[in-house]
């Protein structure tokens, strides 16, 4: 006879009592832990969660791409759209611009989330490209200021909460998307897809500037040339709004809008039908997973942000490397990241997701200061050395991050949930840590602020990653389990089976 855990009920009720009801405690049993059935799971169609990975990632590579030109073009913006004076005074200006957006990410998200988990997750990510392109195509069309003054800078400013507003619907969605098409044990693969897209938008964004600089020289550039990236984004947005338009809802969201549809209303639950509810639900039913999603997200946007925005404008500004050798150096630490992104994915459904989002929190708590030591040298080894001590550590969040945070929420409320904690880390602390760490930089005049502030953040991502729970190669909660396919449906079948009785 095989041995089975003792049910809970069974432990705590009497021994006589268990001895002489069996049947009814056996009916407890099955009624807590009902047998699962082949109906009860998804099986996953390859080619369909393939069109999603497609999709969702794109958008993300637009977002990226998006905020990468901005961060890469933010010495020439300050030119452009701010009055002339002290380069200083002109960049932090320029950076204040870029923080702005970030303000309204979290009411993005406030309105876009719970939408997702009302009318459902494809419909609100179509919305949310159209509204980025938009936004991002807009500025590449406002004149300078020396044409229009103050206009100028109040155009810059509207269209980047445009682009805020937008894309606080889009992390939680796309990584919803993803991780509700993708099978339980592959969700850490599927899920990196959208870190290279993320990648892949910071690298065309940089490779995009570094060409243009380099044919137009800084002249050509501040007259003309930095509007060529933005205005790129209207093609770009087309393509990612019509990938979006052709994929069905998720699995996940479908059945559980077929069981909501099955079920009679609940009373209790429709007094909160607005946004407002839902999102006051979500803070007051939530709140530790909430808490435990921001100090997770903040952890590793400072130091996404950092390294992949904040660093060209590091090595121009504060060690005197040109515009274009910082990006090129940039660009390569990128392309490997890219290149070793997926496999960390892999990893991570292989050893679980805590081991690999520890690594990356503990290679920026002790490696930082070595790795600012490095870029401080000066030289081109030395230099890219510490970015790719940096970028090692980053990717190890890079690969994990996208398939562990939508886990953390139940299905009704996901994308509403990852899409508040997620935005309000994002704008507290990584959409302003570019103007935080220049600032930090000019009160103290050391150059070491960005390791001390990123060692920082890793100390508080440590104690998040140890109070998270392991959810690697198991179904999201609040849906059944999801497999590649039939024959693993069957095994999985046939290993939930009660164990039998002689």
């Amino acid at each position: 006879m095989v041995a089975t855990e003792p049910d809970p009920v069974e432990a705590a009720a009497h021994p006589e009592a268990v001895r002489r009801h069996r049947r009814l405690f056996r009916a407890i049993r099955r009624r807590r832990n009902p047998p699962l059935r082949r109906t009860d799971i998804t099986v996953t169609d390859e080619a369909a969660v393939k069109r999603a990975v497609q999709a969702a990632s794109l958008g993300n590579a637009m977002e990226w791409f998006d905020f990468g030109i901005y961060s890469y073009l933010a010495v020439t913006i300050g030119h452009v759209f701010f009055p002339s004076g002290n380069d200083t005074v002109q960049l932090l200006s320029s950076f204040a611009a870029f923080a702005v957006s970030f303000l309204v990410r979290p009411l993005g998200g406030a309105v876009f989330g719970p939408m997702g988990d009302r009318i459902g997750r494809q419909k609100v990510l179509a919305t949310t490209m159209i509204m980025m392109a938009v936004g991002t195509f807009a500025i590449g069309l406002i004149p300078s200021y020396a044409t229009i003054g103050f206009w100028a800078p109040a155009l810059l400013i509207l269209f980047r909460l445009v682009q805020g507003f937008s894309t606080g619907g889009e992390y939680g969605g796309a990584s919803t998307f993803i991780a509700e098409y993708a099978p339980d044990r592959r969700r850490g693969y599927f899920g990196s897809f959208l870190e290279l897209g993320t990648l892949a938008g910071y690298v065309g964004a940089a490779g995009l500037v570094t060409a243009l600089t380099a044919l137009l020289g800084d002249g050509g550039m501040e007259s003309w040339g930095w509007r060529v990236p933005f205005l790129v984004a209207g093609p770009i947005g087309l393509v990612g709004l019509y990938l979006r338009l052709r994929l069905d809802e998720t699995p996940a969201f479908r059945k559980l809008a077929d069981n909501s549809a099955g079920r009679a209303p609940d009373p209790a639950s429709t007094v909160e039908t607005t946004a407002k509810g839902d999102v006051a639900r979500i803070f007051r039913d939530h709140w530790p997973t909430l808490i435990l999603c921001v100090c997770l997200v903040g952890a590793y946007n400072i130091t996404d942000y950092m390294i992949l925005s904040y660093m060209p404008t590091y090595l121009s500004d504060e060690l005197g490397y040109s515009e274009t050798h910082g990006l090129l150096i940039l660009i390569a630490t990128m392309v490997v990241l890219m290149l070793l992104v997926s496999r960390v994915g892999r990893l991570s459904d292989r050893w679980g997701r805590k081991p690999v989002l520890m690594a990356g929190m503990l290679g920026f708590l002790v490696l930082s200061v070595p790795a600012f030591v490095l870029v401080g040298q000066g030289d081109l080894v030395a230099v890219s050395a510490g970015m790719l001590m940096l970028g090692l550590s980053l990717v190890c969040m890079l690969g994990t991050m996208s398939a562990a945070l939508p886990a953390l929420f139940p299905t009704p409320v996901r994308y509403g949930s990852l899409s508040i904690g997620y935005n309000l880390a994002t704008s507290l602390f990584g959409g302003t840590t570019p103007l935080v760490v220049t600032a930090l930089i000019s009160v103290t005049g050391t150059d070491m602020m960005p390791a001390y502030y990123a060692m920082a953040a890793a100390l508080v991502g440590v104690i998040a990653v140890a109070c998270m729970k392991e959810t690697a190669r198991q179904p999201l909660e609040g849906s059944p389990p999801s497999v590649g396919t039939a024959e693993e449906a069957a095994e999985l079948v046939a290993s939930r089976a009660p164990a039998p009785r002689f």
